[in-house]
């Protein structure tokens, strides 16, 4: 039998750790459990996939720069979301 659950993407701990943080700066959908739930799904939507098996392999597989470049991605990507899923929350609250 074929085990891959260790297999993961790299952007999935940053960005649930980002949405986390990100809770203070967005109050009208902090308390929400499923909205937080859809920023991180648009936010690795935005986000280029990439996978490893082992947390351990970014420390050889990623540079510096490649590392600040994901960084500063996955924070635009998490502000993005948390307003494209507030603004989708505002509009449903409208109607």
């Amino acid at each position: 039998m074929l085990d891959f659950t260790s297999v993961h993407n790299i952007h999935e701990r940053a960005v649930y750790d980002a949405v986390r943080q990100g809770v203070e700066r967005y109050p009208g959908i902090g308390s929400h459990a499923d909205l937080l739930a859809d920023v991180a799904c648009v936010a690795l939507n935005r986000m280029t996939p990439r996978y490893i098996r082992h947390d351990v392999d970014l420390a050889f597989f990623l540079t510096t720069k490649e590392r600040e470049d994901n960084e500063r991605a996955i924070n635009e990507s998490v502000d993005y979301a948390f307003s494209f899923v507030q603004a989708r929350h505002v509009l449903a609250a409208r109607r």
